[in-house]
């Protein structure tokens, strides 16, 4: 029989640690506690993202669908009502509050929207952040502005009647 190495046989007879009580379960305590200080502010940031992500794409939404409808509305009537519906639609689908809407022509002139002119539709609005209290106006202050635009031309064929 080969006679075993000294350096084998005493390892684990002077270095074990497992005895010590005051080294037992902290592992699982140290690892929720991390695991939670790391885990909330992940949630927080994952959720606030997600709101202001479908805001921005509301917004885009809105601003791309107006434009398609007022340029091929046939009249400024018929426009305001397209224009009006869309909206509605949009900030229901999207949940959009305070909707900032503004609609200019390129080149200016004298009334907009007109035959042949490009119709660009801008559209604002601000995401407020979960779980911000509206104390001292802390709710209006940790709110993000969302923008959104789009271009379209107006079809040559518009009456202004």
């Amino acid at each position: 029989m080969l006679r075993s190495s000294p350096s084998t046989e005493n390892a684990g007879a002077g270095c074990d640690s497992s005895d010590d009580p005051a080294d037992r379960g902290s592992a699982a305590l140290e690892f929720i506690l991390v695991g939670l200080l790391l885990l909330v502010p992940l949630v927080y940031l994952v959720v606030a993202l997600g709101l202001i992500q479908g805001q921005s794409l509301g917004a885009e939404a809105a601003s791309r669908h107006i434009a398609r409808a007022v340029s091929t509305a046939t009249d400024a009537e018929d426009a305001r009502l397209r224009a009006d519906a869309v909206l509605a639609a949009v900030s229901k689908e999207y949940g959009l509050d305070e909707v900032d809407l503004s609609i200019d022509c390129t080149p200016a002139g004298a009334t907009c929207p007109r035959a042949g002119a490009t119709l660009h539709v801008s559209v604002r609005t601000t995401v407020p952040l979960p779980l911000v209290p509206p104390v001292l106006e802390l709710d209006r202050i940790a709110a993000i502005p969302v923008e959104a635009s789009a271009a379209h031309k107006v079809s040559r064929f518009w009456s202004e009647r």
